[in-house]
This record gives structure tokens, sequence and C-alpha cells, in this order.
């Protein structure tokens, strides 16, 4: 009787089992689509809590020095506010400029790239030749119609209020949040059943906090430090605009490997625009190419040591996962996420997949034969 009701407790323990962890990969499959179908929530909510999170520190020194929290809160705002709409205008107005010009010089960037251009064509030339003498070409040609896009005007126009409600919405989210974290803060960790379950509910709060934080202030000095070595160099070779150029380099690097191909790329373009010269116009990528391998092989691992490493191909999976779901903010908060997400898993501990399904798991394994009833003799 013990060995039938052991033996049916094990298979109800298997079901249950198989019931979550199913249930645990459909919620896993499905939590990107749900992220990306409610954009317009969840993104402004999710960057919100990323820059209060790393707000916190200037939050509570504020209030060491007894300044009230809803005070304190709004001082926070403010200050993120007046860096980024400088950074933004920094970048924004000139930026402008360059695309107005864009037209105008088409011309020229054109007579940079012949070179490129009737090579990529004879190239052309040569495939098509080949291909033709392989195969038979259908003699009837279709047409397709391409539908002319919309100006920026309108993309600007139809875009903008939308765009305005999520930052005042993000705006809120961050205030409140910050004005209430000491009260939410102790709430949480009082509210534990026992002293061991507060002091480590404690300690994760203060780790994700911190590491945030250490993350997103150590990458934002790197990266004004790189843009102005970057204008300070393009500068001294003649390239309009140098503090814009350095303002984008600066936010592109906050996206690791793909930021930096981005900036490559249009500084790129930017040479090729102004410099007449097909040599002279590749200065731009040369400086920036230079100071990032400084940047990012001495300055950075000097600076961010150990603590805040991360495994670069967790990098780049986040980048990826971030980038499909939300766009370029989406691969802008990536990294913060990841620490955040890390420094929870760390803490809590990370479930053991493998062992769960091939090691010690309920779902492993044979029933076990109920044991034989002892021979009676005679």
């Amino acid at each position: 009787m013990l060995a039938a009701r052991g033996a049916e407790s094990l298979r109800r323990d298997r079901l249950l089992a198989a019931i979550a962890l199913f249930a645990g990969l459909g919620l896993l499959i499905a939590l990107p689509f749900a992220l990306r179908a409610g954009t317009a929530f969840f993104l402004p909510v999710t960057a919100a809590l990323v820059i209060a999170i790393a707000l916190v520190p200037t939050l509570e020194w504020l209030e060491r020095r007894g300044v009230p929290s809803s005070v304190a809160a709004f001082f926070c705002i403010a200050a993120f506010l007046a860096i980024a709409n400088a950074a933004v205008a920094a970048i924004i107005v000139p930026a402008s400029g360059w695309f107005a010009l864009l037209p105008q010089r088409v011309v020229r960037i054109r007579h940079n790239l012949r070179p490129l251009i009737e090579l990529y064509g004879s190239l052309d030339r040569f495939v098509s030749d080949t291909s033709a003498t392989f195969m038979r070409v259908s003699p009837h040609a279709h047409t397709v119609t391409v539908a002319a896009p919309n100006s920026l005007l309108d993309v600007v126009a139809s875009s903008a209020p939308v765009a305005i409600l999520q930052m005042f919405f993000a705006l809120l989210v961050v205030y409140f949040f910050l004005s209430g974290w000491t009260r939410m803060r102790r709430n949480t960790i009082t509210s534990r059943g026992s002293f061991t379950s507060a002091l480590t509910t404690a300690r994760v709060i203060q780790e994700m906090v911190d590491s945030t934080s250490a993350y997103l202030s150590t990458i934002t000095i790197i990266n004004i430090a790189l843009g102005l070595m970057v204008a300070f160099a393009l500068w001294l070779i003649g390239l309009p605009d140098p503090l814009m150029w350095g303002g984008i380099v600066a936010l592109f690097n906050y996206m690791p490997y793909l930021g930096p191909i981005m900036a490559a790329l249009l500084l790129a373009l930017g040479g090729l625009m102004v410099f007449r010269d097909a040599w002279y116009a590749t200065f731009p990528v040369a400086v920036f190419v230079g100071c990032h391998l400084i940047e990012s092989n001495i300055i950075t691992p000097s600076l961010v040591g150990r603590r805040l490493t991360i495994n670069p191909l967790l990098i780049l999976v986040s980048l990826s996962f971030w980038g499909w779901v939300w766009g370029a903010t989406g691969a802008l908060l990536a990294v913060p996420l990841l620490i955040i997400m890390k420094t929870v898993l760390d803490a809590a501990g990370k479930p053991d997949i493998a062992g769960f399904l091939f090691e010690d798991g309920t779902l492993t394994g044979p029933l076990p034969e109920p044991p034989s009833p002892p021979f009676e003799s005679g």
C-alpha cells in the first residue's frame, strides 16, 4: 500500500513539474511578442525604470543632506532633462543642416566613390554575362511599383504627439519611483518574514542599484571622453561640426559592437560629403577607429574592471533581443537590462534546467517498481 502511494505521489509530482515546465516555456516564448505588441506601454515604463535606478544614488545623496524625497526627485529629473536636452540639441541642430546639404553633395559622394562604383559595375557585368551563358533569361520583364515614402516632416508630425505622451508618461514614472523609493525599499525589506530574508532582499536591491548606476555612470564618462577626443581630432583635420560628430560617437557607443559600426558608417558618409579627395575622406573614419581602439582596449577595461565585466555572448544576445523587440531604443537599454536581470538572478539563484531534466529532476528516470511481497513459506 505504501509503495503504491509513493508511486502515485511520484506520478503527481511529475505531472505538476511537466505542467510548470511547459507553462514556463510558453511564457518565455510569448513574452517577447507581448513586449513588442505593447511597445507603447512597456518601452517608456522600462526606460523610465532604468533611468530611475541610475538616478537613485543622486537621490539618496540629496536625502542624506535633508532634502525631502519629492524635492530630491524633482531635482534629479530636472538635472537629467537639462543634460539630455543639451546633448540632443548639440546633435540634432547641426544634423538638420547636414540632412539638408545631403542632396547637394550627392555628386561629390559619387565622385569619391567612382572607383568602387566602377569596380562593382565591372563585377556585376561579369556575373550577368556568366549567368546568361549558363541559363536562359526570360525576355519578359516585370515592373515593380514602389510607393513613394512619406516625407520626414509627415513622419515627425504624425509621431510627435505619441512621442510626447510617452515621454511625459515616462517622466511621471521616474518621478513617482524616485519620490517613493525610500519608503518602497523600507516596506519591501520590513515585510519579509525573517531577518535572513530581509537581509537578502536589502542586499539584492542595493546590488542592483549599485551595479546599474555604476555601469551607466562609468560608461557615460567614458563615452563623453571618447566623444570629446574624437571631436578634437576631427576639428584638427577640418571636418565641420566636430562636436556633433563627437556627440554621435558618444551616443552610439552605448550600444556595444553595433554602435561603433554605425558611427563609423556615418563618419564615412560625412567625410565623403565634405572632402573632395577620396583618400582624405577616409580620415574621419580612421580617426574614430583609432580612438575607439584606445577606448575599448585600454580605458574601458581599466575603469570598468572585472566587477562590471559581462560575457560578450550575453551582450550580443541581449542587443539582438531588445533591438528586435524595441528597435534602437531597445538596443540602448540592452546592457542595463542585462545587468539588472543578471544581478537579480545571481542573488535569487539561476534555474538548473539541465540538472532538472537529466540529473535529479522529477521528469527523468523510470518509475520505481513496487517491491514484491516477501516470500512466505509453508
